[in-house]
């Protein structure tokens, strides 16, 4: 039997609109900054994938700067006019984090500068958080009061409804391999003039936001794909992806009455089950599932191959050991029902094998 992928949060298989549009701009030879024939069309592949980005985020074309992904993207927080205060969210991806936690932000209820940065879908739990509403032109978060908001918008671009323009934010950062584009290529959404120093200097590429010659095979790729997730999403592809999902947790909880659905009771994206089962290490049950031929993980692919106990399932009130007892099931457009059914009765069967050794211990 082939093996089944279901770990679509940390990476989405290659879509094949994108990758026609990899192959086409393979011949691009120009550079987009130069101005002969070439390098015109060049910038006319980078331009057209910007059109389609900000088509998909509900975003002006101007507002959209290409960067290397979503982590890349984050570090406009770092910059003195928006990071002289932000304050995280504790279920907020690492790439955030690891900002925070590099300068030692603390939120302030007084002063300029504040951002307030949270991811609007949760990587490992799928929990979807509701951007806050303005209070006397501030975002009010807690007892303090921020000049600006951040989304992280990357697990939710093409499977939930989202608009740059209507959410209010300032910031949103997105990467490409998340909706079946190339890996290596994102954007940093940032609100039309706003006055926000560059992510990097140099030649002044992406309208002065982001020097270095842009990646214009990625940038390709990531248009199409984003493009094609939208359709996916418009004709209810995630429908029939969410009815996949209740179903294997239906199979789950009938092997399983002690199996903790995390979110369950909360708004979620439709692909996206978090099983925690204590006293069963999630590293355990993803090592199993691998040797049977299934991908998952436990928890953000993000940080170089370790496993360790959720900070998410840490902040939503879970001890250490029931954090370390979680797995992510994360489903796309390419499962079926066959792969559902094939998780459950493979992931069943691990679990009588953990119960009849932890019995014999």
């Amino acid at each position: 039997m082939g093996r089944v992928y279901l770990d679509h949060n940390a990476t989405a298989p290659l879509r094949a609109e994108a990758r026609a549009a990899i192959v086409a701009a393979m011949d691009a030879v120009g550079n987009p900054s130069s101005v002969h024939s070439e390098g015109r069309a060049a910038k006319a592949i980078v331009e057209h994938a910007r059109a389609q980005v900000a088509a998909a985020v509900g975003c002006n074309a101007v507002e959209v700067v290409f960067t290397s992904g979503a982590t890349e993207a984050a570090s406009v927080l770092a910059h003195p006019k928006v990071g002289v205060d932000v304050l995280i969210e504790q279920t907020a991806h690492d790439a955030l984090w690891a900002q925070s936690s590099m300068y030692h932000w603390e939120m302030k209820p007084h002063g300029p500068g504040h951002t307030y940065a949270l991811g609007l879908a949760n990587s490992e739990t799928g929990v979807i958080t509701r951007p806050p509403e303005k209070v006397d032109g501030q975002w009010p978060v807690g007892r303090a009061a921020a000049d600006f908001l951040m989304l992280d918008i990357t697990q939710a671009v093409g499977r939930i409804p989202f608009a740059f323009s209507w959410s209010g934010a300032d910031f949103a950062i997105l990467t490409g391999h998340k909706f079946g584009g190339p890996k290596g290529v994102g954007a940093l959404i940032i609100r039309d003039n706003l006055d926000v120093d560059a992510l990097s200097v140099g030649g002044g590429q992406e309208m002065g936001r982001r020097s270095g010659t842009e990646n214009v095979i990625g940038i390709a790729g990531m248009g199409a794909a984003i493009e094609a997730a939208m359709r996916d999403l418009e004709s209810g592809v995630w429908d029939r992806v969410e009815r996949l999902r209740n179903q294997l947790e239906d199979g789950v909880e009938a092997a399983s009455s002690e199996t903790i659905f995390v979110g369950k009771d909360k708004p979620r994206l439709p692909n996206t089950s978090c099983l925690l089962t204590p006293g069963w290490k999630g590293e355990t049950q993803v090592m199993a599932m691998d040797l049977a031929g299934i991908a998952i993980s436990a928890g953000s692919a993000c940080s170089s191959g370790k496993v360790k106990a959720s900070r998410v399932l840490q902040a939503m009130g879970f001890n250490d050991i029931d954090a370390a007892s979680a797995i992510r099931v994360s489903l796309g457009p390419e499962n079926t029902e066959e792969d559902v059914t094939r998780f459950v009765d493979v992931w069943s069967e691990k679990l009588k094998k953990h119960r009849a050794r932890a019995q014999a211990a």
